[in-house]
């Protein structure tokens, strides 16, 4: 969802990837159908795992939140914003969704602070 949001309403000179340590092998349902509800198809997007090369080419690294606190990406990247959100897996349609306003509040306040 970060992803998305980031594509959308970042400059094109902004580069993202989403990766995950233990990526799904596709994207959740509920998520593509509530980010759908906001304008957004997530057809082109798929769950990728994170690797060293992303992470050195990488400016700002953000943390959505640590299922697996033995594979945390703040445990090995220096400079890790954490965000600690839930994981939509296995939540409500509901639950989703305020997942996914919460994420659009912190990526939209991101941009806001690369433009200052």
């Amino acid at each position: 969802m970060a992803e998305a949001f980031f594509r959308k309403y970042a400059s094109p000179k902004f580069n993202v990837i989403s990766a995950g340590t233990t990526p799904s092998s596709k994207l959740n349902p509920i998520v593509v159908e509530v980010m759908r509800e906001v304008g957004i198809e997530m057809l082109e997007q798929s769950p990728k795992t994170l690797s060293n090369e992303m992470i050195e080419n990488s400016s700002k690294t953000i943390n959505m939140g640590c299922m697996d606190k033995e594979s945390c990406p703040a445990l090995f990247i220096d400079e890790v914003i954490n965000w600690e959100i839930s994981d939509p897996k296995e939540k409500s349609i509901e639950d989703v969704r305020e997942i996914r306003d919460e994420i659009l509040k912190k990526v939209l306040q991101l941009i806001e602070s690369f433009e200052k």
